[in-house]
């Protein structure tokens, strides 16, 4: 790398006043940085179908107009979900990484501006008598203030321009890649949340049934003793009685737990009391209109910050190859100087340097040309992501539409079920009680009783977790996010493209 004066200070000094130089420099200053070296960037071609599986109906509302407080209409659970947004800790850092990646924008966005600032000092030196020109000791000194414009880069080559693009593409990933953790953040703590009222649905059931088999253990206690029945009969209603308490104890047990995890999700405490009545009662979701495929590039916050990161990868190819060009720089300052201090403002002791350069690079053992190659295998490896990202969507999508469909089947299946077993119970009871059957059919259509309930009750909850997967799976509203609290607006209008 070799530093070539463009002009040399002697010519300067006699031929260049101060007015004349300073015009220079804002001329120079005022020149746009030509267009970056960056590939035209593309949209990388659509890589899944233009339809979903099955074809879905298209009927209910846009998921990308509706807000989670308008979706989710349970109050509870409204409240919890807010609570989460503004505690959740792993949604905590990922807004404290945008706030870096701004900081980080605005660090390389500050390289296109001169850096102006001003000096003052003063030098005090002695010169020996045998080098001095007097042969007597020599003392020296020098004061000054100066108003200076650090070396600065004239982007000529759009070098700097495209390192500040990346910068902005990255700090926009970033943003995206908030709203997608919130949204996906907002669907974990909801299916957390149904699945403990699952719990609270299934342990009633569990306890009325513990209930109605302890009143039969002591009725059945009641007739041994009076030599009506045999003990064969009463250990078998025992058994069903400590069956239902069996599962009553794993039903608790696994709401307990359940409820420290939407409790470590929220990220503070809850207190969620059991809540009676069915899951589908209290939490009526809206229909949701899947749209196309195609409508997730613009839906999905994760599918945006991919975007933003192949920009940013496409932005760096632009400075990797404006590398092999020469770097304008200029420095400069101008204001006072004087031997002494009392002098230091009068009349003739204005003071002034201007040093432009061109650094030209010869040699480097091919590090310039591994960088563009380093760039342009990011690029690629950004469009796969990209890619990846957008299939994945898809996939999202597809699961969340089919076990929608399905699970609403398996729901009208189980409620026929349910139906089925409480006449097979009741039937199996009236033939006991007329001797006409042993007391195992209704042993047996009573543990079965039991399930069917617990089934119906698991199938409805997660027809309704299908739901608020699609809602997440198809973007949702990012209306709700668009904002780090306590912060200024994340990006401007002139702050999304090239200055």
């Amino acid at each position: 790398m070799k530093t070539v004066p463009a002009f040399p200070h002697s010519y300067l000094s006699h031929r260049r006043r101060l007015p004349d130089l300073v015009a220079l420099f804002l001329c120079v200053s005022l020149l746009p940085g030509c267009a970056s070296m960056a590939t035209p960037y593309e949209t990388p071609p659509f890589t899944v179908a233009v339809q979903y599986p099955s074809s879905p109906p298209q009927q209910g509302a846009d998921a990308a107009a509706i807000g989670w407080r308008d979706y989710f209409t349970d109050p509870s659970l409204r409240a919890v979900i807010a609570q989460a947004l503004e505690n959740n800790r792993d949604l905590q850092i990922t807004i404290l990484h945008v706030a870096e990646a701004r900081a980080a924008y605005g660090i390389q966005r500050a390289d296109l501006f001169p850096n102006i600032g001003a000096q003052a000092g003063e030098d005090r030196s002695r010169t020996p008598a045998d080098l001095s020109i007097t042969s007597k000791p020599l003392l020296a000194s020098q004061y000054q203030v100066m108003l200076g414009l650090a070396t600065w880069e004239i982007d000529f080559w759009g070098r700097v321009r495209s390192l500040k693009d990346a910068a902005l593409q990255d700090y926009l990933s970033t943003d995206a890649a908030r709203r997608a953790a919130s949204i996906a953040l907002v669907a974990q703590v909801a299916n957390s949340y149904l699945t403990l009222r699952e719990f609270d649905e299934r342990i009633a059931l569990a306890r009325q049934t513990i209930a109605s088999r302890a009143e039969s253990f002591r009725i059945f206690t009641r007739r041994v003793e009076v030599g009506a029945t045999s003990r064969l009969n009463l250990t078998q209603v025992q058994t069903l009685l400590t069956q239902a308490q069996a599962l009553g104890a794993q039903l608790e047990q696994a709401r307990a737990a359940q409820l420290n995890a939407l409790t470590l999700l929220v990220g503070a405490p809850l207190d969620l009391q059991p809540l009676a009545g069915q899951l589908d009662e209290q939490n009526s979701l809206t229909e949701l209109r899947p749209g196309l495929p195609s409508d997730l590039l613009v839906q999905r916050p994760d599918i945006l910050a991919a975007e933003h990161q192949l920009r940013a990868a496409n932005a760096n190819i632009g400075a990797a190859r404006a590398a092999f060009f020469p770097r304008i720089s200029l420095t400069a300052s101008t204001g006072t100087a004087s031997a002494e201090l009392s002098g230091l403002f009068a009349s003739g002791s204005q003071a002034w340097i201007f040093s432009p350069s061109i650094s030209l690079p010869i040699f480097d053992a091919g590090r310039r040309r591994n960088n563009l190659d380093l760039t342009e295998a990011r690029r690629d490896m950004a469009v796969a992501g990209y890619e990846k990202t957008v299939q994945g969507a898809f996939r999202d999508v597809a699961d969340a539409l089919s076990a929608r469909r399905w699970l609403a089947e398996q729901v009208s299946i189980a409620r026929t079920a349910l139906t089925t077993q409480r006449q097979r119970a009741r039937l199996s009871q009236l033939r006991y009680d007329n001797g006409a059957a042993a007391y195992l059919d209704v042993l047996d259509a009573q543990r079965d009783l039991l399930a069917a309930e617990q089934q119906l009750v698991q199938t409805r909850r997660a027809l309704l977790s299908s739901q608020v997967s699609l809602y997440a799976a198809l973007g949702g509203s990012t209306a709700d996010f668009s904002a780090i609290p306590g912060r200024r607006p994340l990006a401007t209008n002139h702050e999304t493209s090239p200055p």
